[in-house]
């Protein structure tokens, strides 16, 4: 039964990839413009083999330069990978592949980090090519970190956020904040701005990751995200996804307050569509209710802040109306819920040439550096 529901949770991604891909091929053409007209170029004529000029052989071929990964970014874009040993091993335990992307411009400071966690189906150069983060990252002076679900773990690249041991910070979870305190050491990084995002799976990856890990991440951005702490396999997962789930999620919560009651508080910007058929909008409501209940002694405004954006359907950044209500900390946003109309499940203000990414805005990866730009972990937290 378990197997037969990941299946169609899985098949309906994929059915809505496909769909959401062509949707925005047809809008990235239109928006493109038409490449001028040029007259023909006809071919020289051949020069006679006595007209040619003699160039004298080398005695020695030349060496070739090394060669460079293709990057369509200016600064670093490098693969690497990350392991720790078993226990008393010298052989590691899990080795995990992940991308960085440093910007071209020194730093006169240490630059802040963000971590992005892909959805299923996808790669960590989709990922950052469909979020177009790196492009941002390259404007505002942060780098960028992807680590990469391995295909051996989970043929379709899925984080288990379901597993009890994943929600309690064992496997991917304590091997990535072991990852991103070594990135952080490597590459002199301002360890008390590192930010956590991700999209589908990957987001619910993400919210374990921040509340885990509090003294690691400043802030958490999760995009079409379930529900946290309320799963244990994979028919669990996919009925919350669906339906949410009653009224669980708000025992998970009040669990997990009582059991941090130094917990410092975790920002977190979460961003769903309302048409979303894989991952429903009630996550996201029950999402911002437990964010509500950790973060409540940081808050001090219990009413949260609606505002409403209209849609834009001309100009050259089309985009879909959209919602939100903040939760505040005195004078900074301490919880931002945001539901954009008519968006499915995929990225929003992607590049739309790849899967679950859609061209329209808002634009969720500006959205989110400018909700992580205003949040500092304190060292001692």
């Amino acid at each position: 039964m378990a197997k037969s529901l990941t299946g169609l949770w899985l098949k309906n991604i994929r059915r809505m990839g496909k769909a959401q891909q062509a949707q925005g091929r047809k809008l990235l053409t239109s928006l493109m413009p038409k490449p001028a007209r040029t007259a023909p170029v006809r071919p020289a004529k051949a020069v006679k083999a006595a007209q040619r000029p003699k160039v004298a052989k080398p005695r020695h071929k030349p060496m070739a330069a090394p060669a460079r990964p293709v990057s369509p970014w200016p600064g670093i874009w490098q693969k690497s990978y990350f392991s720790v040993p078993a226990a008393g091993q010298l052989a590691p335990a899990r080795r995990m592949t992940y991308w960085l992307y440093l910007p071209a411009d020194a730093a006169a400071t240490p630059r802040p980090l963000v971590v992005m966690l892909h959805g299923c189906q996808q790669t960590a150069p989709d990922f950052a090519q469909s979020t177009r983060m790196n492009q941002l990252a390259e404007r505002k002076g942060f780098a960028v970190l992807y680590p990469q679900q391995s295909a051996a773990t989970d043929r379709h690249r899925c984080w288990h956020w379901y597993k009890r041991a994943t929600q309690q910070g064992e496997g991917d979870v304590a091997l990535m904040a072991q990852m991103i305190a070594q990135v952080q050491a490597k590459h002199r990084l301002d360890a008390s701005r590192t930010y956590v995002a991700g999209l589908s799976a990957g987001a619910g990856l993400a919210t374990i990751l921040a509340l885990r890990h509090p003294e690691l991440i400043a802030a958490v951005g999760v995009h079409s995200a379930p529900v946290f702490g309320t799963s244990d396999s994979p028919m669990s997962a996919f009925r919350a996804m669906q339906q949410g789930s009653g009224r669980v999620h708000r025992e998970t919560a009040l669990a997990f307050a009582q059991t941090h009651p130094q917990f410092p508080g975790m920002p977190v910007i979460l961003i769903h569509g309302a048409r979303d058929p894989v991952v429903r909008h009630i996550n996201a409501a029950q999402l911002t209710e437990q964010f509500v209940i950790i973060n409540g002694p940081a808050i001090t405004r219990p009413e949260p802040v609606s505002r409403s954006y209209a849609a834009r359907t001309g100009g050259r950044s089309p985009r879909h109306g959209y919602q939100t209500e903040t939760y505040y900390a005195g004078q900074k946003p301490l919880l931002l819920r945001c539901e954009i109309n008519s968006l499915g499940h995929a990225w929003s203000g992607g590049d739309g040439s790849l899967a679950f990414t859609a061209p329209e805005g808002p634009d969720a990866t500006l959205m989110m550096w400018t909700f992580f730009a205003r949040h500092q972990r304190s060292p001692k937290s």
